[in-house]
């Protein structure tokens, strides 16, 4: 329709948004220009960026390692850094993943009365993700996210991207619940698509396959729709509550 014919561009953000959507609107609309923009409150909103090149460039790619970038938040800006670093606060290098860390005249940092800048002005947005050997920056969740299962960090990211892939499966999501032989194990709330079929023992064998043993949920709950708040931010804490 001509609504539709008009349409030059689309930005989203806010949230992560599964690679086989973004591939679909790609082919869809070949034409319009997508953007991706991820930052904080902190930090002035955008702090990275993946525009409309790297989509096309992305979509029409046959190297593995730039098709991946669709599912990436781009680059940092011009006047920003990003660092990733482990547990105790030390860069790591590309592809190793960690909490962000980013620096530069746009980030605040400061709240009334205190400041959570370490001494050279990084901040830690509490997120976690990775640089690939590019500078393009994979987002993987919040770091208090992160579900830790017999000493083993895992990011829910790794699970639900897989998941997404599926034609069965709408949307995904894993968090950690109490265990007392593990500490943490791993929580699954699936939506499947309308008039799809998919049993749990299929999905744990699919994480087997391609993740590790230890990404297999304990748990598997279908459910009718995942909770999310205004801004399309998923609500974990709501889900661990089914659990």
């Amino acid at each position: 329709n001509q609504t539709l014919e008009s349409l030059q561009s689309i930005a989203y953000g806010g949230g992560k948004m599964p690679v086989p959507v973004i591939q679909k609107a790609l082919s869809r609309f070949p034409d319009v220009s997508f953007t991706n923009a991820y930052g904080l409150t902190e930090t002035s909103s955008t702090i990275t960026l993946l525009g409309p090149d790297d989509h096309r460039d992305a979509h029409r790619s046959d190297n593995e390692s730039v098709k991946a970038r669709l599912g990436s938040v781009g680059k940092a800006l011009p006047s920003v850094e990003i660092e990733i670093r482990d547990e105790e606060g030390k860069p790591l290098e590309a592809n190793e993943p960690g909490e962000i860390y980013v620096r530069g005249p746009q980030v605040s940092g400061e709240y009334e009365g205190r400041s959570v800048l370490d001494n050279e002005g990084w901040f830690p947005t509490r997120d976690a993700g990775y640089l690939d050997n590019e500078g393009y920056l994979f987002l993987s969740g919040r770091a208090d996210d992160v579900i830790v299962r017999g000493g083993e960090n895992m990011s829910p990211g790794e699970i639900e991207d897989l998941l997404h892939e599926h034609p069965a499966i709408k949307d995904a999501a894993a968090v950690g619940i109490p265990s007392e032989e593990w500490g943490e194990t791993v929580g699954l709330a699936v939506v499947l698509n309308s008039g799809h079929e998919v049993s749990d023992d299929a999905i744990c064998s699919l994480i087997r396959d391609h993740l590790r043993s230890s990404r297999v949920p304990e748990i598997v709950r279908f459910v009718d729709e995942l909770p999310y708040n205004e801004t399309g931010k998923l609500l974990r804490r709501v889900i661990k509550e089914w659990f």
